[in-house]
């Protein structure tokens, strides 16, 4: 029998001494740079902690493997040569040999370590989930980049931490992938989906709880009629919670309360029962009418986060033409000097196209001939602004290819649009000492007088 130094001697038992070698000096090298604060993203933890030591594993497993072949390889022929290749650093062609081998070998590790983590932030980049491999999400893809969230990468709000969150996120990347394949992507694609936990996510930037200054906003809205007439509306909005009062919008997000639900459809629009825990522990449940324990029982419980009113916070699509072509002229996007350009641009940006190249024309050549048909003098340069604007209106809003248009994706931040607030804050939610979850509207916010 060949002693274990001959048997470690077969090519498969090297590579694997030098695979773990090899992943072994990484993982130490990438471990102190993760300790350092070095990586800042969801994938980082999954190779150093999770793919270097599979690696580092399977040249283990190799060795034996290896030993196991010289083994049977001896058996077959025993004078089969056993000795190791002699190195005669003596000489100066064999020294340099190995220093030139020894260099590339660092290179090569260099080179693999690089490219494994360009990779990585090549994968977590909002180009590579928005053009390259996701094209159904164009949509959302195009939506996100004029939103709060656009300096946000898609991994750190659909991504979770540690390999769970990264297999998870994954499957549901290999699922598109199978849609795509198979010409079978839900159009359009629903919304919502199976996020990571807002602690792991929203929480990584938002400090829930602190107390916020109420803010001013204004609402501006514009008439249908010629000279496209403006409604404004200030609003004192209560934005942050406070020890003494629970009128604020974000009483809900203070960790010192807990708001529980059950909702009866995938969307949470209906939402039959409430339980709340307040900042004292006491407890009160509330119910809709008719609701039965039945009916709690078949629904989804949920507690309460950020998500459940900030659900489109990421990708926004106007809920409706209107507000989209009344924000553009608010911002001077669309000219409001041009008679009835508010209507005409809803008609335009509401009517349906084949594309949205298709539609690009169409608005342009729509409202060039509108007015050309009202006769007299048009400022022109105006006019240019106006269809630029309703361009990107439509451009920001539809996507023919994939049915989503005003109003596909509702948002639960208000309630104009939307059932929203009134999903619980309606009045009829009531408790069994007969309370009910008010609708009363300056709990959230009081309009301010304007002369």
């Amino acid at each position: 029998m060949a002693g274990r130094e001959a048997l470690a001697r077969h090519p498969l038992a090297i590579a694997g001494a030098l695979i773990t070698t090899a992943s072994a000096v990484a993982f130490i090298a990438l471990g102190i740079a993760v300790l350092a604060g070095l990586f800042n993203n969801p994938y980082a933890g999954l190779v150093v902690f999770v793919a270097i030591p599979v690696l580092f594993v399977l040249g283990l497993l190799l060795i034996p493997v290896g030993m196991r072949l010289q083994q049977r390889k001896l058996l077959r022929d025993p004078a089969a040569p056993t000795d190791w290749p002699v190195f005669d650093f003596r000489r100066a062609s064999v020294r340099r040999t190995a220093l030139l081998i020894t260099a590339l070998t660092a290179v090569n590790i260099v080179i693999v370590l690089l490219a494994g983590y360009g990779s990585l932030h090549w994968m977590e980049s909002p180009t590579f989930c928005g053009q390259v491999c996701h094209t159904p999400m164009h949509p959302q893809f195009t939506a996100w980049q004029a939103a709060s969230h656009s300096r946000v990468a898609c991994v750190n709000c659909h991504v979770g931490e540690g390999a769970a969150g990264f297999v998870h996120a994954k499957m549901a990347g290999v699922r598109q992938l199978v849609h795509v394949m198979t010409n079978s992507v839900p159009k359009p694609i629903p919304p919502g989906g199976d996020l990571p936990p807002v602690a792991q996510t929203c929480l990584n930037c938002h400090t829930p709880g602190h107390t916020v200054p109420d803010r001013i906003r204004t609402f501006r809205e514009f008439s249908d009629d010629e000279t496209n007439s403006e409604t404004t509306t200030v609003m004192q909005m209560h934005m942050g919670t406070s020890p003494k009062s629970t009128r604020s919008i974000h009483w809900h997000a203070d960790p010192a309360n807990r708001v529980e639900y059950v909702a009866t459809d995938a969307t949470r629009e209906t939402i039959p029962y409430v339980k709340v825990t307040n900042a004292s522990g006491q407890v009160k449940e509330y119910r809709a009418a008719d609701t039965t324990d039945e009916t709690i029982k078949s629904g989804t419980a949920r507690t309460m986060d950020c998500r459940d009113c900030h659900n489109t916070i990421g990708h926004p699509i106007s809920p409706t033409a209107e507000q989209a072509v009344d924000r553009a002229i608010a911002a001077a996007q669309v000219a409001r000097e041009l008679p009835f350009v508010r209507r005409e641009g809803v008609r335009l940006v509401t009517a349906t196209y084949a594309s949205q190249d298709d539609a690009m024309s169409a608005i342009e050549s729509g409202l060039r001939s509108f007015y050309q048909s009202q006769g007299g003098s048009v400022d022109q340069q105006a006019l240019s602004r106006s269809v630029t604007g309703l361009q990107d209106v439509y451009r920001r809003n539809v996507f023919p290819s994939m049915m989503v248009s005003f109003g596909s994706y509702p948002t639960n931040r208000g309630h104009f649009t939307s059932t929203g607030c009134f999903r619980c804050h309606d009045d009829s939610h009531t408790a069994a000492d007969g309370s009910t979850i008010s609708a009363e509207c300056e709990l959230c916010h009081t309009q301010i007088e304007t002369p």
